[in-house]
């Protein structure tokens, strides 16, 4: 009986409605992956999540890489991890610029689980940045940034060095 008034009651319930900006960016993903593809990439994975560590909590962190993609464009073809950043206006800042140092790294280490557990740790890769703006009335505006930022400052041979900017 407490089972079947419970399972009458979540039942009654509606949908929470989503909020926009997931709304926003599920959009601009999808614009993203539909100009990829007109522009010779082959999409092999959306809206990957690994575990990437622990917090000091002892939490378990994830990163997530919203396109991973083939640009067969380039010979030998080059594994592209594509952040993806919408927004509804560029007057203050880029979208891109959203892609700090902290989420560069998340995004690193989300890839190198990638290419771990696909087996692709040889092939050539690069992080790329597609930015969507969607200003009211006019028609999107996507702009993709190859190579946008690289492993480079993240090496562990540069950690104890001060001399990096």
């Amino acid at each position: 009986m407490f089972l079947s008034n419970l399972l009458k009651k979540f039942s009654k319930e509606k949908e929470k409605p989503r909020p926009w900006r997931l709304a926003l960016g599920e959009y601009g993903e999808q614009l993203v992956a539909d100009y990829l593809k007109r522009h010779d990439y082959r999409i092999v994975a959306a809206n990957f999540i690994a575990p990437i560590g622990h917090g000091r909590d002892g939490r378990r962190i994830t990163g997530e890489i919203d396109i991973v993609a083939y640009d067969e464009s380039t010979r030998p073809f080059t594994l592209a991890f594509v952040e993806v950043k919408t927004r509804s206006s560029d007057e203050i800042a880029q979208p891109e610029t959203a892609v700090d140092i902290r989420k560069q790294r998340q995004i690193i280490r989300a890839a190198r689980v990638y290419r771990r557990i696909t087996d692709v740790s040889e092939e050539p890769y690069r992080y790329d940045v597609a930015s969507v703006v969607m200003k009211s009335g006019d028609a999107p505006v996507v702009t993709l940034r190859r190579g946008y930022f690289s492993e480079q400052r993240f090496s562990r041979s540069q950690w104890g060095r001060r001399d990096i900017q």
